[in-house]
């Protein structure tokens, strides 16, 4: 129905069916934000199994609390107070924490809160795409040590930017900890195959030599860009806070990452977030994977510059500022971009109604043009929703920029560490 946006305010407490068939051991809740305090799972397994457990749930507490007493630590993590002085003086040894100032604790006693050192523990997270390539080196506290894309989209591309910045931010003062390549296709639960990639021009076995060339004798995972960049949104970005997000790519392929409570989910074969191919937009428009009617063909990089008549430039972010630029005084421009909203808006109403998000982030070229395609999206949004109990998702464009998909790679290679089944070593 059309109609002023609904409000969330008005949104019902739990979780819609699509999530809970997401999630269906999970009974509904009221809302609460992503951060809550850690319980400590205990493993039935060895005793150095249980230690790196505990570790790894300071190292969780660490980095969402900031710095932190021992007394704070084993409240938060539910751990005896002894126990966390003994996991704090092995990460202190480790080089992963240190201490700072002292500060009023309990009864008045002053207690010496423990901090993240980030710099000596990094990740690397790495970005193949059509036309780009990006790489972001993360420390261990969660900030963006270096940062940087180019154009091209091969893997001597690839080679050459992950290499720069391997040399330049990784060597005796600090160790790589992972490493993750997002890529634009279908990855297999095995975080190294790559099922299908349509757009992405490249030998899989060539890019595989490229990854086992780059750091010897470790594994460089791969994963989807959208989960890569939804990841990155939920923990740095736009969906910061948000219990129930997706994130849609917005380069020449159409994806989605779905998240819940910070976590991805991959479905049961890990393909889960191929929008692009719904058949919702132009029913004539041929698409890259060589049918005709999927989204990705109406809302894709492609099909906006078809809608305004422009050319592309070097990379998705600046097409898309150029573009933003001509709206302000063509109108003709701004009439093919409400074209695009609009088809936006359709793919979103049956992903809303499925899903039931409580935000949708748009990636890629949709940010720099902002309100030009949101709000016809919202506007479309409000009139395909089934029902007034369904509350519009809160549309929001990407904070992260064209290296979200990277930042989330880098993200996830802490994964193992934070999750208790990878040691930091010194």
């Amino acid at each position: 129905m059309a109609g002023p946006a609904r409000r969330r305010a008005a949104r019902p407490r739990g979780h819609g069916p699509a999530w809970r068939w997401l999630r269906a051991a999970r009974p509904a809740r009221p809302r609460a934000p992503v951060r809550r305090p850690l319980t400590v799972q205990r493993p039935t397994g060895s005793t150095e199994g249980l230690r790196r457990s505990n570790t790894g749930a300071v190292l969780r507490a660490l980095r969402r609390l900031g710095p932190s007493t021992r007394v704070e630590l084993a409240k938060d993590t539910g751990l005896a107070k002894a126990t966390v002085g003994v996991i704090v003086a092995d990460l202190e040894a480790a080089g992963a924490v240190a201490e700072e100032g002292s500060r009023p604790g309990v009864r008045g006693r002053p207690g010496r809160p423990v901090a993240l050192r980030g710099e000596r523990f990094v990740t690397l997270g790495l970005e193949l795409n059509v036309d780009y390539v990006s790489a972001v080196v993360l420390d261990l506290a969660g900030d963006v040590v270096s940062s940087s894309s180019r154009p091209g989209g091969t893997t001597a591309d690839l080679r050459e930017l992950a290499g720069t910045a391997l040399a330049e931010h990784v060597g005796t003062d600090s160790t790589l900890v992972g490493a993750m390549l997002a890529v634009p296709g279908l990855v297999r639960g095995d975080n190294r195959t790559v099922a299908w990639a349509p757009n992405l021009h490249v030998t899989w076995p060539d890019v595989a030599d490229t990854l086992g060339s780059l750091v010897p004798g470790r594994r460089i995972e791969v994963s989807n860009d959208a989960n890569c960049a939804a990841y990155a949104e939920s923990h740095h970005g736009a969906a910061t806070g948000a219990a129930h997000a997706l994130y849609l790519t917005g380069t020449v392929g159409i994806g989605a990452g779905i998240v819940q409570d910070g976590e991805v989910m991959r479905g049961g074969a890990g393909f889960a977030g191929e929008v692009g191919h719904m058949p919702v937009g132009d029913s004539t428009a041929l698409c890259g994977c060589g049918r005709r009617g999927c989204w990705e063909a109406s809302i894709g990089l492609h099909a906006m510059l078809a809608a305004v008549a422009m050319t592309e430039l070097d990379t998705p972010l600046r097409t898309a500022e150029a573009v933003a630029a001509r709206a302000l005084t063509d109108a003709g421009v701004r009439s093919g971009l409400e074209r695009v909203g609009r088809d936006v808006g359709l793919g979103i109403a049956m992903l809303s109604s499925v899903l039931d998000p409580e935000v949708v982030v748009l990636g890629g070229y949709f940010a720099p043009l902002g309100d030009l395609v949101l709000e016809p999206a919202r506007r479309t949004l409000d009139e395909r929703l089934a029902s007034a109990v369904q509350v519009r998702p809160d549309l929001r464009t990407s904070t992260l920029g064209i290296q979200a998909a990277a930042l989330g790679a880098a993200e996830q290679s802490f994964g193992p560490v934070f999750a208790g089944e990878r040691e930091l070593t010194a």
